[in-house]
């Protein structure tokens, strides 16, 4: 068996310790994966989870058949509390609690765990707050797509003409004098 191709002997490609995509944490981990975005502290990917559910549930009220449910359902249950016997309760004004204490945006951010609104544009919704996490995001997505490429013979070719570019570039001298002498016979 070539032993080239054995995975055992193979030189696996560790990927570099990295900073934690989400907003807020800013913690560096060793990634265990080449796409692992988040370091696995459980609070942190408890607020990723928290955010994501945010995220989905956002886009899931703009869909017009769940608007038409929810109506129906707060008018059902309006009509159940109108139905009801109830005591009259003396009038007290309170500040908003939960939910209702937060204007509720229909677009978040599109870094993880970034709960601010971004700024509206006059034709086209914008996908983040602000450049930092613009720039966070793009950076992530870019290391991905070099990583896939890496691993692809197109990439690992392309990489190894930098390489030699780059030691050309380096020492012009020496390297012009190492490919005027022809190479070796394989022994």
């Amino acid at each position: 068996m070539d032993k080239r191709h054995d995975k055992r002997n193979c030189r696996r490609r560790r990927p570099r310790p990295r900073i934690c995509l989400r907003q807020g944490c800013g913690q560096k981990y060793q990634p265990r994966r080449w796409n692992q975005r988040y370091c696995q502290d459980p609070e942190c990917l408890r607020l990723l989870r928290r955010w994501q559910a945010a995220k989905r549930q956002a886009r899931r009220r703009e869909d017009e058949a769940v608007k038409v449910q929810h109506a129906q359902a707060q008018r059902a249950r309006r009509e159940r509390a109108a139905s009801l016997p109830q005591p009259p309760k003396p009038i007290e004004v309170a500040a908003a609690r939960g939910h209702a204490a937060k204007v509720f945006a229909h677009f978040l951010c599109a870094r993880p765990g970034c709960h601010e609104i971004p700024p509206k544009l006059s034709r086209n919704q914008a996908h983040y707050c602000c450049p930092a996490c613009r720039q966070a995001v793009r950076r992530v997505l870019d290391r991905e797509r070099k990583w896939q490429f890496r691993g692809t013979f197109q990439g690992q070719r392309a990489r190894q003409q930098d390489y030699q570019a780059a030691r050309a570039r380096r020492c012009p001298r020496q390297c012009d004098a190492a490919s005027t002498t022809p190479p070796r016979p394989p022994p």
